[in-house]
């Protein structure tokens, strides 16, 4: 081998294989595909229910992605996922209430942590069915707040008349956002959305606190 061969041999670096996208970010993709399908809306109804109970990816993906594609409709999107979500609700908390001690080692650490669950446990025992309001709003995957409050055997009727007004909340906020500022409303979203639930949530909690005193 010449001089120069070997030269450029001894510079040149195999190519790195491409990454491949996480399993969550795959599942981010397939979902949004949904927004492009004539089966859209049917989609985002069955992600909300999945969503509430099992499934790790928000069905405001989709909500947002629908909803830009027809601005005009986004109440409509946003009356059916939070119908998905109430139902996948309603089989997040039986399956606290009823399936527990049989699911929980399939649920933690796979679907949420431990100690997700327990600081959400905790949010029960301190506010009682109040807590799945806020619920709607928070970081917290919704699906740890349906399963615990199915093992704190929370009251059935009272926790979905809330999970309607606090999920309705959210969804129909996401949606107002997007009628008003159409294109503009998806980076609006993905860069504010959490702080700003987050920031939502922190006054309710502070409500909630300030009730209990005035209260007692």
């Amino acid at each position: 081998m010449s001089a120069p061969e070997s030269a450029d041999a001894a510079t040149s670096s195999p190519e790195l294989p491409a990454k491949k996208p996480n399993v969550v970010r795959r599942l981010y993709d397939w979902v949004l595909s949904w927004a492009e399908s004539p089966y859209g809306v049917a989609a985002l109804f069955l992600l909300a229910v999945a969503e509430s109970s099992f499934f790790p990816i928000p069905p405001d993906v989709l909500l947002i992605a629908l909803a830009l594609s027809a601005p005009t409709k986004a109440f409509r999107f946003a009356a059916w996922c939070t119908a998905g979500s109430v139902i996948g609700g309603i089989l997040g908390y039986y399956i606290g209430f009823g399936l527990w001690t049989t699911v929980e080692p399939m649920l933690i650490p796979t679907v949420f942590s431990a100690e997700k669950f327990d600081q959400v446990a905790g949010l029960y025992n301190e506010y009682g069915v109040p807590i799945v309001f806020a619920a709607g709003f928070t970081p917290i995957p919704y699906k740890v707040f349906t399963v615990a409050a199915g093992v704190a055997e929370i009251n059935l009727p009272a926790f979905i008349l809330t999970s309607i007004v606090g999920r309705g909340a959210r969804f129909f906020l996401v949606a107002a956002v997007i009628r008003r500022y159409g294109d503009q409303a998806r980076e609006l979203i993905d860069r504010h959305f959490n702080l700003v639930t987050l920031a939502f949530t922190i006054l309710l909690v502070g409500a909630f606190l300030l009730l209990k005193v005035v209260l007692h």
